[in-house]
């Protein structure tokens, strides 16, 4: 499906509900296949965690887990762990071809039985469940937070539990303590103190309920359409100000985009706020939330700011090179950007070219991040389905605040 998209009015209000985080909600799901006591409320209707929890509760020995990055690592130890179970653990094209080598490694190094089915280090995986008795692993401490997570979300239920050793300097904090947190409200005993993750052994005796906050990197869409609005009044909900999630940055990040943002009951208000004097080059390091790279690149091409944002070197590996994608459809809109391994530079820019049909490269981050961009000048997106991975209500959203959506 491709969607042309222009704006109505540029004066934007209304209140929306925001689906459950996807990023709380995989976490949840595994523990709640370790532990059934677990019920989990307000979870993510994205095609992520729908595809999670079917291969949680599969009993064929194929299982497929499309374009679910966050899957394929969580089940990779969730199945590393099941005694006696054994299945081949596959995905799209584009998922045999993101590295999972070290997270093998580690399971491998703790005993579990894996096999790689085609590429050396890339999916399908052919895993033979085994109790795993070793309880101490050292990982580099720059990889991604997912390898790091789906050993701690599966380490409470090891029969020594797991101490995990991260070697350098740590990049994606927040993701990690999202996990140790959800770990000790459940009740697990676990620290993280000078690079060293400790979790204990643990039995849930009693039922248990957790209520997942809605997405943060969700609502970097409508932080989007705020800053590029000429007047905005928008609501979404379920947040809070003590999030668990390392993308409520966001709330500092685009105070320098020109967006207030006011913490009301399970609410968050977001207002375009004229008096804030845009700056000439936006700069940020994003390696805590590299997620909202895309939406505040396309944000800053579309308020005519250039921008220098580094901490990006996980986006390589994600659903596309998110960086290469990035440099070549904002490059259609006339801008001028660079960028490194780690890092983008983009030019102030000022006429964007209209009608630029937007390759969305099977990433749904791509198609989110430039529909606002509608508020500037009229594109398409191609493939735009693409966002049920983590907001398959995305386009109706987009409508509700101005934004014209016609499929063509």
């Amino acid at each position: 499906m491709k969607v042309q998209l222009s704006t109505i009015h540029k004066n934007l209000e209304g209140s929306w509900q925001v689906t459950g985080s996807k990023s709380e909600a995989n976490r949840l799901l595994i523990l709640q296949a370790l532990f059934p006591k677990i019920t989990i409320e307000n979870i993510s209707n994205s095609d992520d965690s729908k595809v999670l929890k079917k291969a949680l509760t599969s009993s064929k020995e194929l299982i497929d887990i499309h374009h679910a990055g966050t899957a394929m690592r969580f089940s990779t130890a969730y199945f590393a762990a099941q005694e006696g179970r054994e299945v081949i653990l596959t995905g799209s094209q584009r998922m045999q071809e993101r590295p999972i080598k070290i997270l093998v490694d580690a399971l491998k190094s703790l005993g579990a039985d894996i096999e790689y089915q085609k590429q050396e280090g890339y999916p399908p995986l052919l895993i033979k469940g085994k109790k795993i008795t070793n309880n101490k692993v050292n990982l580099a401490a720059n990889i991604s937070s997912q390898y790091i997570s789906a050993l701690m979300l599966t380490a409470p239920s090891l029969p020594n539990g797991l101490e995990i050793t991260l070697e350098g300097k740590v990049t994606s904090t927040p993701y990690i303590l999202m996990t140790l947190s959800l770990l000790t409200d459940l009740g697990v005993e676990a620290s993280f103190q000078n690079n060293i993750i400790s979790i204990k052994p643990f039995q849930l005796s009693q039922e248990k309920v957790f209520t997942v906050e809605s997405d943060w990197s969700s609502a970097s869409y409508f932080y989007s359409l705020a800053a590029l609005s000429d007047s905005a009044k928008i609501k979404i909900s379920s947040y809070k100000q003590q999030s668990l999630q390392g993308d409520s940055s966001l709330v500092q990040l685009y105070q320098k985009l020109g967006v207030k943002t006011t913490f009301l009951e399970n609410t968050i208000e977001l207002e375009k706020d004229t008096s804030v004097a845009l700056p000439e080059i936006y700069k940020a390091n994003l390696a805590s939330s590299p997620d909202l790279a895309q939406t505040i690149a396309v944000t800053c091409l579309g308020l005519g700011i250039g921008c220098e944002l580094t901490g990006l070197h996980t986006l390589k590996i994600k659903e596309t090179d998110r960086l290469v994608a990035l440099q070549n459809e904002i490059s259609k809109f006339g801008a001028q950007i660079e960028i490194t391994n780690d890092s983008l530079k983009l030019h102030a820019h000022h006429n964007l070219k209209e009608n630029v049909s937007v390759a969305t490269y099977n990433d749904h981050r791509m198609a989110m991040a430039f529909a606002p961009l509608a508020l500037k000048t009229m594109l398409q997106i191609e493939d735009a389905g693409v966002v049920s991975k983590s907001f398959p209500d995305f386009w109706e959203a987009m409508s509700f605040y101005k934004i014209k959506v016609e499929e063509i």
